[in-house]
């Protein structure tokens, strides 16, 4: 079996950008969008067996027709293709509220030809799978209050609810594993946080608490695949070793947290035992780039900053964020406008101001206010504000100080 697996498309991820004027689409979906195509293209040009899809087409529960639209028009390509499509069910999908319908719910009430959605745990073997030689357990996101009223819980700990459905739904998968084929491949399928895998910005974007799946759950040898959706950073839990564990990551840069990560998508020859995958980068991708700067002196302030901006020529197309962190008084050299110039041919550009806030002055250890003048405490200030040449601040605090209270 040749499979193309991805997950974690968020195709409605508009953070940053304005609007084409041509689509009426936020520019970042269409960098989505372009991700999208590029995995589509590659599963009908290679002739893939079967598109597993790992969960989370959008953002959020309640996309907007607009985005539902562009996504189907991906699927509805794989399904002309006659290509077997996999849609699991993820938490951004998935609706808090029972009864309610998913995100991708459409493509089972169509009953979308070599479209099949996953939406609650199950075990699927070939019959159910356009009679392909292959089989699936999958796992979609199932919502925390959903599996509390499936799985008889006693006490309100957190951790204690946790485990045992974590429990059940180990014995479920075993269970499965027990009654599949030993003569056909078993993929398993899931989207959740697997113990021991290496978070990335996602954290920023999850909903709702995480049930975590333990590594020997998803290190079974006798899986022959596993494909994994909800974690954004791209990696191998079982490297090395069958069967392959992956998360194949976002489609696109989420946020800064990803700056540094590659895209892929992952195409899987799986065979009983003996599973090979590829990895294939999403070539395009928007770049982020991240800078900091501590600013400690007023000369040659926008100078300074730009110094620790690339070059125009590196920073065009992409997402640029300056941090400067500064002495609250050096504000006023900040100048934005000539800042923004320079990132002119930035995607977009973010300024990010850090004024440090003096701490506050603090009266020696075991001297009372009472004991000092209003100089003495003016004295301590100019102290600790490192202000020179005082002599005439002091004499003028004189002056107004004594000039209506002469008994001070």
């Amino acid at each position: 079996m040749k499979i193309l697996h991805f997950a974690d498309a968020h195709i409605d991820m508009a953070n940053y950008g304005k609007h084409d004027p041509e689509t009426g689409l936020p520019l970042r979906v269409l960098d989505f969008l372009r991700a999208l195509d590029t995995i589509v293209d590659a599963a009908i040009d290679e002739k893939v067996d079967m598109v597993i899809f790992a969960g989370d087409a959008y953002k959020d529960r309640s996309p907007a027709p607009t985005f539902q639209r562009e996504w189907g028009k991906r699927i509805i390509r794989l399904s002309r293709a006659k290509i077997p499509t996999l849609l699991l069910v993820g938490n951004h999908d998935l609706s808090p509220a029972t009864g309610r319908a998913h995100a991708i719910q459409e493509f089972d009430t169509l009953e979308v030809p070599y479209v099949r959605v996953l939406q609650k745990p199950q075990f699927y073997k070939p019959v159910d799978l356009w009679d392909l030689p292959v089989q699936v357990i999958a796992m979609p996101w199932v919502s925390r209050s959903g599996l509390m009223a499936s799985v008889e819980v006693s006490g309100t700990d957190p951790k204690e609810i946790f485990s045992k459905i974590e429990s059940r739904i180990s014995e479920l998968v075993e269970a499965w594993v027990e009654e599949a084929d030993r003569g056909l491949p078993l993929i398993l399928t899931a989207h959740a946080s697997v113990e021991g895998a290496v978070f990335g910005a996602e954290r920023m974007v999850m909903l709702g608490a995480d049930l975590v799946l333990p590594t020997s759950l998803v290190k079974d040898r006798r899986l022959d695949y596993v494909a994994l959706g909800h974690i954004h950073k791209p990696q191998n839990l079982n490297e090395g070793y069958h069967p392959p564990v992956i998360y194949p990551g976002s489609i696109e840069r989420v946020d800064f947290g990803e700056a540094a990560d590659d895209k892929f998508y992952v195409i899987a020859d799986v065979c009983c035992g003996d599973t090979k995958v590829e990895w294939r980068k999403i070539d395009g991708t928007r770049p982020f780039i991240e800078r900091r700067a501590i600013l400690q002196s007023s000369d040659n302030v926008t100078e300074f900053l730009c110094f620790n901006l690339p070059e125009p020529n590196h920073m065009s197309g992409a997402i640029v964020k300056l941090t400067v962190e500064y002495p609250r008084e050096l504000d006023v050299f900040i100048d934005e406008t000539a800042l923004r110039k320079y990132a002119d041919c930035c995607f977009e550009f973010h300024l990010v101001k850090k004024p440090k806030i003096e701490a506050r002055v603090r009266i020696p250890q075991g001297q009372a206010i009472s004991s000092l003048s209003p100089m003495d405490l003016l004295g301590q200030y100019f102290d600790s504000a490192k202000i020179n040449d005082v002599a005439e601040l002091q004499e003028l605090a004189k002056q107004i100080i004594y000039e209506d209270n002469p008994d001070l």
